[in-house]
């Protein structure tokens, strides 16, 4: 097999994985930040903490021994601009919490029949796309253009080194830092040490974004036809498939394109096989308008981010990236105005007496 076909195929398995994983352990921030702040049950929260703990741990691993080289993505770039970076995040993180969930838990939801999940997705999906390329774009990259900054140093690793450390020792510091903290933060929590299916959910998908940086960065590397240095994404990736689905003929299928139809895949074959699929809609036009803004607020802010809450939160800060600790920060504080304070957005069913939840 060509290397590009190697590529496609690897995101596909990634995505059948992660959509799979997605619906059996509910992984997603919103839901992990919504019961740490709201409702006092930390283990989804300790889930997705593991998980950047993994990915940290084993894409530095991959990096350090040059398997991939993790400066050709774009979370390491020299030019950046911060606070479109934590602007995006904020519109991001504010509009998981409209949605009741982010992108990729919107796909792992319509796998099991949510009808909500593909108004979300459909919205998402245009919105990034005029963000990207359409009427908005003019717009962002102006700002961007405006606000950019050029740094020296533009990973953890990177500070480190320009302090004096070689760079094998700066990379091993900086990793070890952060993700000895998570876990600890993690495996601190009794409730959660008793989840071996929160703790199996979060080394995967911690090892999927490695997997995805080994797929894009290593099987993917050819001289002639190489491709784009990834891992798990998808706000842009939604959008292409939106537009692949439409315009098929004029368009390449690419690692996140293949990603996204996993998940879909790996979700619907898993509901299934475990009788958690059934159809469910809206309780209102409310409801959806509620929902379909929240998409756009989060097509619109993850373009801006340069990723959404599993693209930054997890495969940016894999990186160890310092514009992706500014876009994580906007995203977490987003979601935090969400679920708690004068923003706090009520439960549907709380807000219009209605007896069906919001998702």
């Amino acid at each position: 097999m060509e290397s590009t076909q190697l590529v496609i195929l690897a995101g596909l398995v990634i995505g059948l994985i992660y959509g799979a994983v997605g619906l059996l352990s509910g992984f997603c921030l919103m839901s992990s930040m919504r019961g740490f702040l709201a409702k006092g049950d930390g283990r989804l929260v300790r889930t997705y903490a593991l998980a950047v703990a993994v990915a940290i741990a084993a894409s530095q691993l991959l990096a350090g021994s040059g398997t991939v080289d993790l400066g050709k993505s774009i979370y390491l770039q020299q030019t950046f601009s911060a606070p479109v970076l934590f602007l995006g995040g904020l519109l991001f993180g504010y509009g998981m919490v409209l949605s009741n969930g982010c992108g990729s838990r919107a796909l792992v939801l319509l796998g099991r029949g949510n009808l909500r999940s593909f108004v979300v997705v459909i919205v998402l999906a245009i919105a990034a796309q005029m963000t990207l390329k359409g009427l908005i774009a003019p717009a962002r990259i102006a700002v961007v253009q405006v606000s950019q900054t050029t740094v020296k140093s533009n990973s953890l690793p990177s500070v480190l080194a320009a302090l004096g450390a070689v760079e094998p020792v700066s990379r091993a510091l900086a990793a070890a830092a952060i993700v000895v903290a998570l876990i600890l933060f993690a495996f601190a929590h009794p409730a959660f040490r008793r989840s071996p299916g929160q703790i199996a959910a979060g080394i995967i998908v911690g090892l999927l974004v490695a997997g995805g940086w080994f797929a894009t960065g290593s099987l993917g590397a050819d001289d002639f036809n190489p491709v784009p240095v990834t891992s798990l994404t998808f706000i842009a990736p939604i959008a292409d498939a939106l537009q692949y689905a439409m315009l098929s003929t004029g368009l390449t299928l690419n690692f996140g394109i293949a990603t996204v139809a996993g998940v879909l895949a790996g979700s619907l074959v898993t509901a299934l096989a475990t009788g958690r699929f059934h159809l469910e809609g809206y309780s209102s036009p409310r409801h959806m308008l509620r929902s379909a803004g929240g998409a756009a607020l989060m097509g619109i802010g993850g373009v801006m981010a340069f990723g959404c809450s599993i693209g930054q939160g997890l495969t940016g800060m894999s990186t160890l990236a310092l514009g992706s600790f500014v876009a994580v920060t906007g995203i977490l504080l987003g979601t935090a105005a969400g679920l708690r304070g004068a923003l706090r957005v009520q439960p549907f069913e709380a807000a219009t007496g209605a007896g069906s939840p919001a998702a």
